[in-house]
């Protein structure tokens, strides 16, 4: 954990430490929103920070990326190595946008070559809050903990209505059956139902990837008539 999450998390500090606290993840917002506002729409994708460029599942991520930037999408990631470098690349080879957002680590925290804009964050929960925030669809690829803690919440989000009809996509069969098989015997136990999985496709296949966010992503929202406005008041940059 970085150093800013465990103070954060250490326990009750001085007022005037707790109001610090604050006043500094209150400043990772402001960052945050500046840096991209103007950079969506957007589709976030998850994955592990741990495979390099000869694995089969950055060149997944690879394609994936490119095929987000044929919809018109802006590509968002973590902004580190691995399964996001990929999805980064992919977006940029296809001539589509590439942003991350990066948080400060003791390891895997450098932000990838393939960023058009990137925002670091001292804290994890903002990060995951501006990976939401900014984005249409989640497309999740296998990674470990901090993967499975970024589905998962926005499974829980979706659940809950907290955001409507937001479609997410796992793409890599075998890697996720175990996770697959949990989520089945939840349904069974009756501790969640099964139509809150309804928007959530597993595949293999690129192409069917994108057909399920054409359908529920860019035709839902209507992205392909939407507009943003340009004002700059708060000194943010549109990306180009």
């Amino acid at each position: 954990m970085s150093e800013p999450d465990r103070v954060l998390l250490e326990g009750p500090h001085s007022r005037i430490q707790e109001i610090a606290l604050l006043i500094r993840a209150g400043r990772d917002f402001v960052r945050g929103f500046r840096a991209l506002h103007f950079v969506g729409p957007c589709v976030t994708v998850f994955g592990s920070a741990r495979f390099d460029e000869h694995h089969r599942y950055y060149a997944m991520a690879r394609e994936v990326g490119g095929g987000l930037a044929g919809l018109g999408f802006t590509v968002m990631t973590g902004g580190g190595p691995g399964v996001m470098e990929g999805a980064n690349r992919g977006a940029r080879e296809a001539g589509g946008r590439s942003v991350g957002c990066n948080v400060e680590l003791p390891f895997e925290q450098s932000h990838n070559p393939y960023l058009d804009r990137w925002v670091t964050c001292r804290y994890f929960f903002v990060r995951k809050v501006l990976l939401v925030k900014y984005s249409y669809a989640f497309v999740v690829l296998p990674g470990g903990f901090g993967t499975l803690d970024e589905l998962t919440e926005a499974l829980t989000l979706i659940q809950t209505r907290k955001i409507l009809q937001f479609p997410i996509v796992l793409m890599g069969r075998d890697y996720w059956a175990p996770f697959l098989a949990m989520i089945r015997t939840m349904v069974e136990a009756g501790t969640i139902a099964a139509p809150d999985l309804d928007l959530m496709l597993v595949t293999d296949s690129t192409p069917d990837a994108m057909a399920h966010l054409e359908k529920y992503a860019v035709e839902h929202f209507g992205l392909k008539r939407r507009k943003i406005d340009a004002s700059t008041w708060l000194g943010e940059r549109p990306l180009t």
